[in-house]
């Protein structure tokens, strides 16, 4: 037997809507912070986000890394894609430690490029992409040749903190709205 649906009238209500699901969500794979600059940076577990000041107890935080006579939101956090250093490795040949990219936060499943001039959650805190962060020939004097080369418009976002909170290793990364943890 086959059933017919029934028309629905204009003015009957439509059922809600579930949240749509967002198209990415990803996860703090790592975080790094150096007390100043050149110095090897140093892998925590967890680190607090501050408003116009960075990541507690990284250079930049304290005006101490190699370009702090330039400062502005783009020096407070700066994020690279796990995805962008297996690229590295799988078509240059480069094997870049995490902590040798000289980013704070190393993150998986995040489209960081596509982030420039939006806020996003990390954890407890909200940062905002201020601009992509290329590498440079500081980065590649620090590690090898063909560093630049090979992170090209993939090095990574210069973020802003807008709103104070801890970020923990596992922490989601998502659009605002989200819960940030996992």
């Amino acid at each position: 037997m086959v059933q017919i649906a029934t028309p629905v009238a204009a003015t009957d209500a439509l059922p809600e809507q579930p949240r749509q699901s967002p198209i990415w969500r990803g996860f703090v794979v790592s975080i790094f912070v150096g007390a100043t600059a050149t110095k090897p940076l140093e892998s925590v577990a967890q680190v607090r986000a501050v408003p116009g000041k960075g990541l507690e107890g990284d250079r930049y935080f304290s005006s101490q890394g190699t370009f702090s006579n330039s400062p502005g939101p783009s020096r407070e956090v700066t994020l690279i894609e796990a995805e962008a250093l297996e690229a590295l490795r799988r078509e240059y040949s480069i094997e870049l430690a995490a902590a040798d990219a000289r980013r704070n936060l190393v993150t998986q499943g995040v489209p960081l490029n596509h982030l420039v001039g939006r806020d996003f959650r990390v954890g407890g805190a909200v940062l905002r992409g201020i601009r992509l962060c290329e590498p440079c020939k500081h980065l590649e004097g620090l590690t090898q040749q063909d560093v630049i080369a090979g992170l090209a418009h993939r090095g990574g976002l210069r973020a802003q903190v807008i709103q104070e909170g801890l970020i923990r290793v596992g922490a989601v990364v998502e659009e605002p709205g989200g819960t940030g943890v996992p």
